[in-house]
């Protein structure tokens, strides 16, 4: 992919979830959330202090993380929906 998001922002793909419950009943679409979890496709150089030194990410390419319900913005980038958010939207990431 040719983007590279800028200082601390990183792109993120969403994984999708479950079609069933731990029960067995399928979830319809219409029923389902979106998603909070993703993959970490790219990210920044990292934030400035304001010595203006490098503060580098915590994060990398391929790391699957947990974010808020609404952060990031949507777009689309060669036909694939992802999410560009700050750094400091991420919650954590999994093990």
């Amino acid at each position: 992919m040719a983007f590279k998001p800028l200082h601390d922002r990183v792109l993120v793909r969403r994984v999708e979830s479950d079609e069933k419950t731990k029960g067995g009943l399928i979830i319809p679409d219409t029923a389902k959330e979106k998603p909070a979890e993703g993959e970490i496709v790219s990210v920044g150089d990292g934030a400035r202090k304001d010595s203006g030194e490098l503060i580098a990410p915590s994060v990398k390419a391929g790391d699957r993380i947990l974010f808020g319900k609404w952060s990031g913005t949507e777009v689309t980038l060669e036909g694939e929906e992802l999410l560009i958010m700050k750094e400091s939207d991420i919650l954590g990431i999994i093990g």
